[in-house]
């Protein structure tokens, strides 16, 4: 085994927790059994009629940012990106980060053809991308506190509230029937804020107070980095826990508790750096115990490390991709799984040709660049991760099946949760969903 390959050791030592809870987690929590009835146009049952189901989209989350909507250095690589996004993710994390949606007080940057800004395209523009391809939008950094705007640093509290409101109110006008998932507050560990509201001890709980008075409808979530989501000690007493535990006593009515996962460490520290992290056990019990807080979990940022475009560093972030998607995918509570930066060399670099990659790597310390956290290199290639993330969404974590209906015209079968289309013996297609919220007792009719 090579020094890298360790990583994974945890997977493998824990290969029965793998195999029996996993595995029979994904079969018994991401499946449901089905019961589709045939008649004709009298309502008679049809017996003995072939029909074909196919599965076309889940009903879990898959996703990943969409801050390089039209933001590449060429044509090409602009619509390579919006063809791999639309052909493979149901959502998208759009960026609402203030300083860019608002850089100037009272100047809203949101409509199609805005001043371009770098990994900031216009929501509008996201909105319709997402919109012309079915895909559901996510709102990312409502109350960001180190994205606020210049305009407000060192505002004092009343100033900031007042600002927050304005904020919340404009935007909810605009996309609260829109987004379904809104992202209050997130990363609360900085050390330092921009206003003097973030010192508050009612921060959180203010924020979705007020989220809940202007996004009523909408799923209000939490969000918080790596390290304080996943290397606690798995108790009440961790931080992030008990800031949101805090949080909701204070009235805060949060749906869902959100949980990044970067592998931001260096090679030299990864495998000491991963060692809960990457541990089965360890990563359910998390998950646990956020679900006392919430019924909803959401994986709302993931990067996992190459560290290099070589074979073997490529192919051991396929299996840690494959590993960890697996795990989130079985938990009962988990409903997304967002991959952050789909192409290298975008997050920190901009127009820069492969050579000039390369030759700046040697230097970085930090940033994706240096991670080559994407599922796509720079020149768009895909890597083994791609392929992988291709394979359990659309052969592994996928149904298709060919039946004949019984003599009361009925088919039965089991499927992952998800829509659905039928070749019905008249050559016709009939459109259904397999819900994890049904009873699954569906009719379909010939002619």
């Amino acid at each position: 085994m090579s020094e890298r390959r360790k990583v994974l050791e945890q997977f493998e030592l824990q290969k029965d927790f793998m195999q029996q809870t996993v595995a029979a987690n994904i079969e018994k929590y991401r499946k449901g059994d089905a019961a589709v009835t045939l008649t004709d146009e009298t309502g008679a049952p049809v017996a003995n009629a072939d029909i074909r189901v196919n599965q076309t989209g889940h009903e879990f989350r898959f996703g990943a940012n969409l801050f390089m909507l039209d933001e590449m250095e060429t044509p090409e690589k602009n619509e390579k990106y919006k063809q791999i996004f639309a052909g493979t993710f149901n959502m998208a994390t759009l960026p609402f980060y203030w300083s860019a949606t608002e850089p100037e007080e009272g100047k809203h940057r949101l409509e199609i053809g805005s001043e371009r800004m770098y990994r900031r395209p216009p929501i509008d523009l996201c909105l319709a991308f997402c919109e012309e391809h079915g895909i559901e939008p996510r709102e990312h950094g409502l109350a960001y506190e180190q994205w606020a705007p210049e305009w407000l640093y060192g505002a004092d509290i009343p100033t900031t509230k007042a600002a927050l409101e304005n904020r919340f109110r404009e935007l909810s006008k605009r996309y609260a029937h829109r987004i379904p998932t809104i992202e209050v507050t997130n990363e609360m560990y900085w050390k330092n804020g921009r206003t003097a509201f973030y010192d508050s001890p009612d921060y959180v709980a203010w924020c979705f107070k007020l989220a809940e008075k202007y996004f009523p409808n909408n799923e209000l979530v939490v969000n918080e980095t790596t390290r304080f989501t996943w290397e606690g000690c798995a108790r009440p007493t961790d931080p992030y826990y008990s800031y949101v535990e805090s949080s909701i006593l204070k009235g805060a009515r949060i749906d869902a508790i959100g949980m990044q996962f970067h592998g931001f460490l260096k090679r030299e520290n990864e495998y000491e750096g991963t060692r809960q992290r990457y541990d089965p056990k360890e990563v359910y019990r998390h998950m646990d115990l956020y679900a006392q807080l919430a019924d909803r979990l959401q994986v709302t940022e993931v990067t996992f490390p190459a560290y290099s475009w070589t074979d073997e560093d490529e192919q051991i972030q396929a299996e840690l991709l494959e590993n960890m998607y697996s795990i989130w995918f079985s938990h009962p509570n988990m409903e997304q799984i967002i991959y952050w930066n789909l192409v290298d060399g975008y997050a920190h670099l901009w127009r820069v040709d492969e050579e000039t990659l390369r030759k700046s790597l040697g230097n970085m310390t930090i940033g994706e660049n240096y991670y080559h956290g994407g599922l796509f290199r720079h020149d768009f290639t895909p890597k083994p991760a791609w392929f992988k993330l291709k394979q359990l969404l659309e052969k592994t974590w996928h149904t298709e099946e060919a039946l004949c209906t019984d003599q009361n015209g009925r088919i039965r079968f089991r499927g992952f949760y998800g829509d659905y289309e039928a070749v019905l013996p008249d050559g016709r297609k009939a459109n259904f969903k397999l819900s994890s919220k049904d009873d699954n007792k569906l009719t379909l009719t010939l002619g």
